[in-house]
């Protein structure tokens, strides 16, 4: 098996094709990571979510990583770690942006089912608001392994 380090280009390309990966974020010294549906557009990483641990943290420490893989078989595949800036997307300031996060997210599967449902089984029968949040990549890196 050989690993290589993908361009930009590359890492694009893979964030562009997979829809799961898993979002880092950390408070007073103490990482955090949670698996989450995402959607990229070239600038941004879209994700929905419920308000909570992640969230809070996101708003205390806006810098944040995404990481998502891309699995062929065995000694076949590509990681790629994005890093940049937490920014949630309230209406009616972002109503626009939060139109493109559904718009992209809907062409995923089940795109809201990690951040509403485990969330929902908790709340019963009182309706759970949702929330959207873009991450602003700042840099990305990834290998590939073949």
């Amino acid at each position: 098996m050989v690993i290589n380090e993908m361009n930009a280009k590359e890492c694009a390309e893979l964030l562009s094709r997979v829809s799961l990966g898993r979002l880092g974020c950390a408070l007073d010294s103490q990482p955090y990571v949670v698996p989450i549906y995402f959607a990229y557009d070239g600038s941004y990483v879209y994700m929905l979510s419920t308000v909570g641990q992640k969230i809070e943290w996101m708003r205390a420490n806006p810098k944040v990583c995404l990481q998502a893989d891309e699995v062929e078989g065995e000694g076949r595949w590509a990681s790629v770690v994005a890093t940049g800036q937490y920014e949630e997307l309230r209406e009616p300031q972002y109503t626009t942006e939060v139109g493109l996060a559904r718009k992209l997210l809907a062409k995923h599967l089940r795109w809201w089912q990690i951040s509403m449902a485990e969330r929902q089984l908790k709340a019963g029968d009182n309706l759970i608001a949702p929330m959207f949040f873009r991450i602003r990549v700042e840099s990305m890196s990834g290998l590939r392994a073949q």
